[in-house]
This record gives C-alpha cells, sequence and structure tokens, in this order.
C-alpha cells in the first residue's frame, strides 16, 4: 500500500482541520492506520490510530476530546478530524500503515512499516 497524506495548512489557534490519508491498492481494509507528527527539533510521536474495521481507536493524551481519527474502507481513505488546535499542534503530520491479523490498533513507529509522505499544520497564536 502506498500512502498520500493532505490536508495540512495554517490556520489560527482554536481553528481546526482534517486531514486525509489516501491509500492504494485494494487491501486497505486489512491495514491498521495510525497517525503521527513531528515537530521541528523532536522526535517523532504517536497522535491516534484506527484498527482495521475502524472499531478500535486509540489517541496521545495531548490530543483526546480535540482530535478524532476515522476510516473509510470503501475510500481507502483515513481521516484526522483536529479540533481546538493549539499551537503546540504544529507539526508535520504522517499517517501510517501496517497489515493487521486482527482487529487491534497500535501505537509505536516500530509497529508500522507504511508511511505517507507527511503533510504540514501550522497553528498560529
Amino acid at each position: 500500500v502506498q500512502l498520500q497524506a493532505s490536508g495540512g495548512g495554517l490556520v489560527q489557534a482554536g481553528g481546526s482541520l482534517r486531514l486525509s490519508c489516501a491509500a492504494s491498492g485494494r487491501t486497505f481494509s486489512y491495514y491498521a492506520m495510525g497517525w503521527f507528527r513531528q515537530a521541528p527539533g523532536k522526535e517523532r510521536e504517536f497522535v491516534a490510530s484506527i484498527s482495521r474495521s475502524g472499531g478500535k481507536t486509540d489517541y496521545a493524551d495531548s490530543v483526546k476530546g480535540r482530535f478524532t481519527i476515522s476510516r473509510d474502507n470503501a475510500k481507502n481513505t483515513v481521516y484526522l478530524q483536529m479540533l481546538s488546535l493549539k499551537p503546540e499542534d504544529t507539526a508535520v503530520y504522517y499517517c501510517a500503515a501496517r497489515l493487521a491479523g486482527s482487529d487491534s490498533y497500535y501505537t509505536a513507529t516500530v509497529d508500522y512499516n507504511k508511511w505517507g509522505q507527511g503533510t504540514l499544520v501550522t497553528v498560529s497564536s
């Protein structure tokens, strides 16, 4: 599977954005998906993840209650709806995928072996 992230941009604090990650191939529904981010000078960190069916999700504490991950297996796309954005959310956001033998989610970068190119989110104060 190949991944293409989009939807980043410049937004004021308190605003919202929706990121999309389109996947190629016919086996998207076999993949668990995740969103990660990397701010300048920092390591890549987990943001959210979703199981193959979409029935299980997990979030970093820093985004719980503000971000929502979802997927549409018919459209081979995973989304990250981001509300109440803060300047500290500024980062390049990456989507990631891994084949999953069960309906589980994964939260570590090493769990994933497919990565998109990243989309920049900038939140101004």
